[in-house]
């Protein structure tokens, strides 16, 4: 039987997950798409804790590409006042491409570095 795209996306997803981690002086900048939205979030991996979010719930933007640039935005200026400047990049399975593109582009223009 053939494997779904979900299937084959969570493969992905544990695949990038075993070589990444997270550590509170440089998160693991985790990416969430749907249909409809667009999220992410910094975490700290040691501690199991979730530094910084930013969804496009919030403000019921919804999940085009533009919105995806503001929260990448949004999520890096919530990361400065943290002290954040670096993390690391987990795309969680999705193609760099599109939504998932804008949003790391909009947190790399607010001063994030990964």
């Amino acid at each position: 039987m053939k494997p779904t795209k979900q299937q084959l996306r969570k493969k992905r997803q544990r695949k990038i997950r075993a070589t990444l981690s997270g550590t509170a002086a440089r998160p693991r900048l985790s990416v969430h798409r749907s249909l409809t939205s667009i999220s992410a979030q910094l975490i700290d991996d040691t501690s199991g804790s979730v530094l910084v979010s930013s969804s496009s719930l919030k403000e019921k933007r919804g999940g085009n590409i533009d919105s995806a640039k503001k929260i990448g935005a949004e999520l890096a200026k919530l990361a400065k006042s943290k002290k954040i400047e670096t993390c690391v990049f987990d795309r969680s399975g999705y193609l760099y491409h599109g939504r998932v593109k804008a949003l790391a582009e909009g947190a790399r223009e607010g001063g994030l570095q990964f």
